[in-house]
């Protein structure tokens, strides 16, 4: 076919040939809009850049010397080899020009198709609304940080920081959100040394991570002789030491660890606390009777119902028992502990009752005995009655108890096969219920009480005692109905922390789908 204009044939494989009376500027930007720009593919040779260009012109013409050189300068910057379009030239899929290292194309590479793409994805985000898949690194190239508030962050490395940042706050460039941060709360009591480590989740719960909890009898003999044997403190390091690997293998953002009772009274306790910082690195903090409260007031708080107006919260514990009068009006302030209005601390537990009285071989004489006792102790409380805070038939007043008693006669309630807290924690026992419990207690001798799943033999000693000491507070504030709480100061110091820090006041990414910490507040079923 003949060019309509110089009668010349146009090369094979070059510029296809245009309808009549089309212009040189019409026909470039027909080859643009093809993406045939005989400029498109980078070459380095001068004289192939003219052949080029003259390949698809009329005879006759000579080529804008501007142009050439424009071309050559181009050429030159382009750097890279590529055959030009000829007879010889290859498939279009071939043609497109290669990456450089670094995933950039030469500017004078790009054909038209790559520029809508680049429209398209502005802004880094493909058709669907994803983010598009960054280009990875060279091999062996190490991967140069993002630059801070670039909000290129991995969420390998998100996650990686325990304790830190969350992904969604780092995204955000915002500092902090304890999404992952972990708290411990340890209490070394008379009876019991437990452990609980815990991450926040919604506001005013927790997830429980790891908990230990273990009889160790510090105030074993205390009664006596004013002292901690050497047994007992055997039996307590040896405990604490298999928390301090707990809290030594976990990134522990705050914690705090401390001693009640046995260390308060036992003339030996402080140097007690200076064998266990040289022996296990812990180092405990006596508290008086009243944080003690306070404390087991800030772990029961979830359990006070709404219509509550008025709550007595008791700790029968292994060397003292901590009591407090709460009453709620209508402005009810975040903590619990806040309403405290009357709080004493008795300076008898179940370890140091058994003793007095025995524990073994329990007579209905003994055990009223031992009410008597503690009753006598209730009557120096002073405490005005509740009666004239209460609406007449309005069930606004009950009971919490938090110790191995209450949940013990839980579990035997129940006829438990084995001692389970989410059965146990938050159960409600009325009135009658308590009493026959204890009355089964007290009918069955010490194997009876051994032989029970919910009791076991390291506590058949014991459970009489607390139930002595139940039934004088009963006496002295009578209630409908008990609530059990398989918690206490651990769950107290806990809350404490994470109210303190704020942890719940902030608002808080929404967690990924799989992540940890899905539920509240979960505790395998350690008990004082």
């Amino acid at each position: 076919m003949m060019d309509p204009d110089s009668g010349a044939k146009p090369p094979e494989g070059g510029a296809s040939a245009v309808p009549r009376g089309e212009g040189k500027s019409s026909r470039r930007r027909k080859a643009k809009r093809n993406g045939k720009r005989r400029d498109a593919a980078p070459v380095t040779n001068s004289e192939a850049v003219d052949s080029a260009a003259s390949a698809g012109r009329p005879n006759g013409q000579e080529p804008n010397p501007s142009a050439r050189k424009r071309k050559r300068r181009r050429a030159k910057s382009a750097g890279a080899q590529q055959p030009v379009q000829g007879a010889n030239a290859a498939p279009a899929a071939q043609q497109i020009p290669v990456r450089a290292e670094g995933g950039q194309q030469p500017h004078s590479a790009k054909s038209s198709s790559s520029r809508n793409r680049r429209k398209k994805n502005r802004g880094g985000r493909g058709l669907q609304g994803r983010p598009l898949t960054p280009a990875k690194a060279a091999p062996g190239v190490a991967k140069a940080p993002a630059p801070a508030g670039s909000g290129q962050v991995s969420s390998k490395d998100a996650r990686g920081r325990a304790g830190a940042e969350s992904l969604g706050a780092e995204l955000r460039g915002e500092k902090f959100s304890y999404v992952n941060d972990l708290y411990a709360a340890l209490d070394l009591g008379t009876n019991n040394c437990r452990l609980l480590i815990a991450q926040p989740t919604r506001p005013g719960q927790f997830r429980v991570v790891d908990a230990f909890s273990r009889i160790v009898r510090l105030g074993e003999g205390l009664g006596t002789s004013r002292r901690l044997s050497q047994d007992a403190m055997d039996r307590a390091v040896e405990a604490l030491r298999i928390c301090a690997t707990k809290l030594a293998n976990r990134p522990i953002r705050r914690m705090r660890l401390i001693a009640t009772e046995a260390c308060r009274a036992a003339e030996n306790g402080e140097e007690f606390l200076a064998r266990v910082i040289a022996e296990t690195g812990l180092e405990l903090e006596i508290i008086d009777r009243e944080t003690e409260a306070r404390l087991a007031v800030s772990g029961c708080s979830s359990l006070v119902g709404r219509e509550a107006r008025s709550v007595v919260l008791f700790d029968i514990g292994g060397g003292s028992s901590e009591i407090a009068v709460i009453r709620i009006d209508d402005s009810r302030s975040s903590r619990l502990a806040n309403h405290i209005t009357h709080w004493t601390s008795l300076p008898v537990g179940v370890v140091t009752l058994s003793e007095r009285h025995g524990g073994r071989d329990v007579t209905p004489e003994v055990f009223n005995a031992m009410v008597t006792e503690v009753e006598g102790m209730l009557a120096d409380f002073d405490c005005p009655p509740l009666a004239a805070f209460r609406r007449q038939g309005a069930e606004d007043f009950h009971l919490i108890g938090t110790s191995g008693t209450v949940t013990t006669l839980a579990g035997v309630h129940l006829d438990l096969p084995r001692y389970d807290r989410r059965k146990v924690d938050g159960l409600w026992l009325s009135d009658a219920e308590v009493s026959a419990m204890q009355a089964k207690l007290l009918s069955w001798d010490f194997a009876g009480r051994a032989a029970n799943p919910c009791i076991g033999p390291d506590r058949a000693d014991l459970v009489l005692a607390g139930c002595a000491i139940l039934e004088a507070i009963r006496r002295r504030w009578p209630s409908q109905r008990m609530r059990v709480a398989d918690r206490g100061l651990r769950e107290g110091l806990l809350t404490d922390m994470m109210a303190d820090d704020g942890v719940w006041r902030r608002v808080r990414p929404r967690r990924q789908a799989g992540s940890p910490g899905a539920g509240g507040q979960d505790e395998a079923g350690a008990r004082r």
